[in-house]
């Protein structure tokens, strides 16, 4: 139904000769479809020395082969994607990264990005602890959420032997 809206929008605003064309959020059911939203993710260097800073950097993009609408914006079959993969790249989305050290079982949330207008997000943290990364969007309005983690070992600095 969703789709059905929007693409009536569209049409009526061609026909119009408007501009831009939004759609209301209360104008989306409960029982629309969701983007298959992608989350990329890497810790890195591996391994690293204890106190050294980690980055950790991602993407966030969603399957263009289906339309989707995302508060006021709406895509349908956008051609601001690749032609390869048919992503679509998911700019200004807020994604929260967590830490588990190793042998604990609660996550400790360490800060909230914003991925750029390329869908890309980067910070980097100073590494104490072997342990999982896990940056996690929550999703939006059209979008579902995604997430994804990685293991990151943290090595102490040894005296050299002589």
């Amino acid at each position: 139904m969703l789709r059905r809206t929007a693409t009536a929008l569209l049409t009526a605003a061609a026909v119009a000769g408007m501009g831009l064309v939004t759609a209301a959020p209360a104008m989306a059911s409960p029982d629309y479809d969701r983007g298959d939203t992608q989350l990329r993710f890497d810790a890195g260097p591996e391994p690293i020395r204890k106190g050294h800073k980690l980055s950790l950097s991602g993407k966030l993009d969603v399957e263009c082969s289906e339309d989707y609408i995302d508060g006021f914006v709406s895509v349908h079959h956008a051609d601001s994607c690749d032609d390869r993969e048919r992503r679509h790249v998911l700019g200004w989305k807020e994604i929260d990264i967590f830490f588990q050290p190793s042998g604990q079982y609660g996550w400790r949330h360490v800060e909230s990005v914003r991925t750029g207008r390329d869908g890309s997000f980067y910070t980097r943290v100073s590494a104490y602890r072997s342990g999982t990364w896990r940056a996690v969007f929550d999703g939006a309005r059209g979008l579902a959420s995604a997430e994804a983690s990685d293991y990151v070992r943290v090595i102490r600095d040894h005296h050299h032997w002589r």
